[in-house]
Order: structure tokens, then C-alpha cells, then sequence
């Protein structure tokens, strides 16, 4: 399914390439691994190859399913009647999904509350990163640079029409 050179989304790690395939030995039996070059953190990561899908790393979306993504922002409301815990657990399964446009709904989401009141760490941290993983797969599949890509995110945010009472 997957081969050195395709671009990869991980979930909670966002975007990155597959450099290479090795051989490594562990505990005495010999595995196949990819290494990902993942583009947040300029960080290479090891994995099984055999574990790639029960990890949820899917190839990167195509331009149109990219362009729904961005949808979100200009479509649709955010639920603002859950309470923080009830927003964490669905975020978090929205994120762990590594689907694009649950991942998109979490920023446009957290955005939005962001507007009415102050965000605890754990919502700003799941804000940051969704952000940063949602960019990220925008760099890949446009062939941006990662300046680039927060600008059309940015664009995309700022299309936001979401009428929230506080």
C-alpha cells in the first residue's frame, strides 16, 4: 500500500514523506520499518511497516478533498454547548481519526470559542496542534512552504461565517 516516496498523514504527528524502508532486528527477528520524515518537527520516526494502517497514517488527501477541508471553515456550526471534558474526548477522537475534515472541524471549532472566552491549556494545546497538523498536510499536498500554508489556512479562517452567541 505504501512506498518510499509517498506523502503520509499520522495523526497527532501530521504530515510527512516516507524517506526509505530498512531492515532492523529486534529481539531476534528481523522487521521491515519505514522511516517517516515527519515536516513539523523535522523528526524521523520509525515504523513497522506491517502497523502503518492500525497506526491510521492514510497517504495525504487529494486537492479537492483538501478543498471540503477548508470548507469547514465557511460551512457549518460549531457545537459550543459541551462542556471542556465532552470538547476534549471529541476532539481527541476527531484528531486521533486523522481524517482531514474532523481535524479541520476542531480548529474551526476551538477558533470560534477562542472568540468568546479565554482557552484552558488543554483546549490551546489541542488548537495549536490540530493547527499545525492541518498546515502541515496543506504544505504537502499544494507543495507549500510552511509560511505558505498558515496563510491559507488563515484565509480560510478568516472566511469563517459563524454567528455564535456568547
Amino acid at each position: 500500500m505504501f512506498q518510499v516516496g509517498d506523502k503520509i498523514f499520522y495523526p497527532m504527528h501530521g504530515a510527512g514523506i516516507i524517506e526509505a524502508m530498512e531492515e532492523k532486528e529486534f529481539l531476534g527477528e528481523k522487521h521491515l520499518y519505514f522511516v517517516l520524515h515527519m515536516l513539523l518537527k523535522e523528526l524521523d520516526i520509525m515504523v513497522p511497516v506491517e502497523k502503518m494502517s492500525a497506526l491510521g497514517i492514510r497517504k495525504i488527501v487529494d486537492e479537492q478533498t483538501l478543498e471540503q477541508a477548508l470548507a469547514v471553515f465557511r460551512n457549518g456550526k460549531p457545537d459550543l454547548s459541551v462542556n471542556g471534558t465532552q470538547r476534549c474526548k471529541l476532539n481527541t477522537e476527531k484528531l486521533k481519526s486523522g481524517d482531514i475534515i474532523a481535524g479541520a472541524e476542531v480548529v474551526r471549532d476551538l477558533q470560534a470559542l477562542s472568540k468568546h472566552k479565554v482557552l484552558g491549556t488543554s483546549d490551546k494545546i489541542m488548537l495549536d496542534n490540530a493547527t499545525l497538523n492541518l498546515i502541515s498536510e496543506i504544505e504537502l499536498v499544494r507543495g507549500l512552504d510552511r509560511e505558505e500554508a498558515k496563510e491559507v489556512l488563515r484565509q480560510a479562517s478568516a472566511r469563517e461565517i459563524v454567528k455564535v452567541s456568547p
